[in-house]
């Protein structure tokens, strides 16, 4: 029996990933959750070193994407569309973490991860921060985050729970 490993890239975002991403984040998220291709084309523009892709064999498969801010507040819908965005602030706010449904399961996420959390830390952030749904803390958990509570957040009608990552020297010991 023969196994392939699979070729796989991590890049910075380029306007032309756009359409890609939004399809990958549409089929993952459910309803009004998902971003829309006009805040997804503009994340890219605005902020693509805070926006991550990855590929395996030359395919997009997923992505991380985020904004900086000097004082975070996890509820604020404008932020989602950059709105009081500084690349130069110290605080990353994670917007999404999405895996192609069909290729979730492999790691890819953790591996998406890591790497964004290097780059982040390499480019002299002191925090990321993030929200996710009830089933998902436990990861980020595992991943070195920081639970630390209910988001008054209800985006897509959903519970969110905010979790944060320190940057410091020994801030990601698990990741």
């Amino acid at each position: 029996m023969t196994t392939t490993n699979p070729q796989l890239t991590l890049r910075q975002a380029e306007p032309r990933d756009a359409a890609r991403c939004y399809a990958i984040e549409i089929g993952a998220y459910e309803g009004d959750e998902a971003a829309t291709a006009e805040k997804i084309a503009l994340r890219i523009a605005q902020y693509p070193a805070g926006f991550l892709v990855l590929e395996c064999d030359g395919e997009l498969v997923g992505f991380i994407n985020s904004g900086c801010a000097h004082q975070v507040e996890m509820a604020d819908e404008a932020f989602k569309e950059l709105i009081g965005h500084d690349p130069a602030a110290a605080n990353v706010v994670i917007m999404s973490v999405v895996i192609d449904p069909a290729c979730q399961g492999r790691g890819y996420a953790g591996l998406l991860m890591r790497s964004f959390v290097e780059r982040m830390q390499a480019g002299g952030k002191q925090a990321i921060h993030l929200m996710c749904k009830p089933q998902h803390v436990a990861l980020y958990t595992h991943l070195g985050y920081q639970y630390v509570q209910p988001s008054a957040s209800l985006h897509g009608g959903m519970q969110w729970h905010e979790m944060v990552m320190p940057l410091g020297h020994q801030a990601h010991a698990q990741v």
